[in-house]
C-alpha cells in the first residue's frame, strides 16, 4: 500500500490505515519502536513493555568484574592532609 508523508507540527507523519493498526494491536497513544534497517527500510513495531526484573537479571549476568571498594574512597583514605 502506498501512502504519503504529511507535516504534523515541526515533524513529519505517516498515517497508518485502521486495518494495519488493528493487526498490530495499536491504538491512539500506543508506543512504537521505529528504526531504519540496513537496506534503508523503515521498521515500525509495537514497543515492548519495560520489564525491570528481566533487565536486572540480564545486567547481573553481564557483570563480570567483582564489586570492590570504590577507588575514590581508597584515595581519600590514603590522602595525607
Amino acid at each position: 500500500m502506498e501512502t504519503s508523508v504529511s507535516k504534523w507540527g515541526n515533524s513529519l507523519a505517516v498515517r497508518l490505515p485502521a486495518e494495519y493498526a488493528r493487526a498490530l494491536g495499536l491504538s491512539e497513544g500506543a508506543a512504537v519502536d521505529v528504526s531504519v534497517t540496513a537496506d534503508g527500510a523503515l521498521r515500525l513495531v509495537p514497543a515492548q513493555a519495560f520489564d525491570k526484573a528481566a533487565f536486572l537479571k540480564q545486567l547481573t549476568q553481564l557483570q563480570k568484574a567483582p564489586i570492590t571498594q570504590p577507588v575514590m574512597q581508597t584515595l581519600r583514605d590514603a590522602a595525607r592532609y
